[in-house]
C-alpha cells in the first residue's frame, strides 16, 4: 500500500510539468579607478635634477645626572661635499671625537681621536646598592601528607 501511495505521489508531481527557470542576476560592475595621466619618464634627465641646498646644523647634550655628554655639527656646501664632527663620552671616561668628510667622489672619510685616560668602568653608587629586602613567603606547606 505504501508503495502505491508513493508511486501516485510521484505521478502527480511529474504530471504538473514543473520547469526550473534560472534566476536573472545583473552583472556586478566595479568602478574603474582613475589614475593620473603619465607625463614623464621613469628617470629624469640631468637637467631635471635640483641641486642640493647648502645647510649647517649643530646640537649638543650635556646632562651631569645621567652622564650623557655628546654633540654633533655638520656643514654641506650644496655641491655634494659634507663635513662635520661628533663627540661622545664613553663609559670608560674618555671622549671620542670623530671628524669626517664625505663627498660624491671621495666617499666617507673619518678621523677618530680619543681624549682623556681610560679607567675601569664603575657603576653609579655601587657601594650604597643593596638588594630589596622582601618579607618571607606567606604560603605554608600543604596540610595533606606527602605520598
Amino acid at each position: 500500500m505504501k508503495v502505491f501511495i508513493l508511486a501516485a505521489l510521484v505521478a502527480v508531481v511529474a504530471s504538473e510539468g514543473y520547469q526550473y527557470t534560472k534566476p536573472a542576476y545583473s552583472p556586478i560592475v566595479y568602478p574603474t579607478p582613475a589614475y593620473p595621466a603619465y607625463t614623464g619618464t621613469a628617470h629624469p634627465s640631468n637637467e631635471e635634477y635640483v641641486a642640493a641646498m647648502p645647510y649647517n646644523f649643530a646640537w649638543a647634550v650635556k646632562d651631569q645626572q645621567s652622564y650623557n655628554d655628546y654633540a654633533h655639527q655638520e656643514n654641506a656646501d650644496g655641491k655634494g661635499y659634507v663635513s662635520g664632527s661628533y663627540r661622545t663620552l664613553l663609559p670608560d671616561g674618555r671622549t671620542q671625537i670623530v671628524n669626517y668628510k664625505a663627498g660624491d667622489y671621495t666617499g666617507y672619510v673619518a678621523d677618530v681621536k680619543y681624549e682623556g685616560e681610560a679607567s675601569k668602568y664603575q657603576e653609579y653608587k655601587a657601594a650604597s646598592y643593596r638588594p630589596a629586602a622582601y618579607p618571607s613567603s606567606a604560603y605554608t606547606r600543604p596540610a595533606y601528607p606527602s605520598p
